[in-house]
C-alpha cells in the first residue's frame, strides 16, 4: 500500500468533507421534516449517497409524488455521472472489477475533477489515492447528515448563516481549475446559458442536465487541439 498516496487522498477529501458538512445538515433535517426517522436519514445517505438529489428525492416524498417521477427527477440531477464514468474510465483501466464498483459507488464532483486533474497531469490514479479522497468525503457526509436529523430543526435556515454558499464557491473553483483546457470559455457559457434558459422554461432539477448537454454538444463540435489529432487513442495512465 501506498501510504503517501492515501494520505494525500484524504487531506484532499477532508478538505472538500468540511465545505458540504452544511450540505450534510441540511439534507438531514429536510429528511426528518419530511417524516423519515433519524436512522432513515442516515440509511439513505448510506446506500443512495448522492447529494443534491437525495435533497430532491426527500421533497418530492414529500409532496406524495408518484415513485416515478421521483426516479426520473433523481435520475435527471445525476445523469452527469454517467458522462463522469465515462470520462474517467481511461484512468482507471487497471483497477480491478471490485475496485471498480467502490471506484463509481463513490463518484462526485470533485473526485472526479481531482481523478482528471491527477490523471492528466501524469501522477495518475491509484486505487489507493481514490479510496482515501472517497472515504474522507463518503463518512463525514454520514455523520453529518445523522447530525442534521437529529439537530437540524434547532440550527435553523443554513442561509442565515451564510454556510450555504461554501460549496458553490468550491464547485467555482473545480470549474476554473480547468479554464486552460481547450474550448474552455464557449463550452462553460453554452453550459450556462443552457442551464439558465432550462431553469426558466424547464425547471428544476432538469436544468442541471440541459445544461451539461448543451456543454458536451458545443464541445463535440469544436475542433480538436493541434496536440491531439482526431483519431489518436488516449493513453492509459497507471498509478
Amino acid at each position: 500500500m501506498n501510504r503517501s498516496d492515501l494520505l494525500e487522498g484524504v487531506r484532499g477529501g477532508a478538505i472538500i468533507a468540511l465545505s458540504s458538512a452544511p450540505f450534510a445538515v441540511l439534507f438531514g433535517a429536510v429528511a426528518v421534516d419530511n417524516g423519515l426517522s433519524v436512522a432513515e436519514a442516515g440509511l439513505m445517505s448510506a446506500v443512495v449517497y448522492a447529494g443534491a438529489s437525495q435533497l430532491v428525492g426527500i421533497e418530492l416524498f414529500g409532496q406524495n409524488v408518484a415513485p416515478w417521477l421521483v426516479v426520473l427527477s433523481v435520475f435527471a440531477v445525476n445523469f452527469r455521472h454517467v458522462l463522469y464514468s465515462a470520462a474517467i474510465a481511461r484512468f482507471i483501466r487497471h483497477f480491478s472489477p471490485v475496485q471498480k464498483f467502490l471506484t463509481f459507488f463513490l463518484l462526485t464532483d470533485p473526485q472526479f475533477a481531482e481523478s482528471v486533474r491527477r490523471g492528466e497531469d501524469g501522477r495518475g490514479v491509484s486505487f489507493i489515492w481514490y479510496l482515501g479522497f472517497g472515504a474522507a468525503i463518503y463518512f463525514p457526509w454520514l455523520f453529518f447528515s445523522v447530525v442534521g436529523a437529529y439537530f437540524g430543526r434547532m440550527i435553523g435556515d443554513p442561509r442565515t448563516l451564510g454556510i450555504d454558499v461554501l460549496l458553490p464557491i468550491y464547485f467555482l473553483g473545480l470549474v476554473l481549475g480547468f479554464r486552460s483546457k481547450p474550448g474552455f470559455y464557449p463550452v462553460v457559457l453554452a453550459s450556462v446559458l443552457g442551464s439558465v434558459l432550462g431553469y426558466h422554461f424547464v425547471g428544476s432539477p432538469w436544468h442541471v442536465s440541459i445544461g451539461a448537454v448543451v456543454g458536451i454538444i458545443v464541445a463535440a463540435l469544436l475542433p480538436l487541439p493541434a496536440s491531439e489529432p482526431e483519431g489518436e487513442p488516449a493513453s492509459e495512465t497507471e498509478a
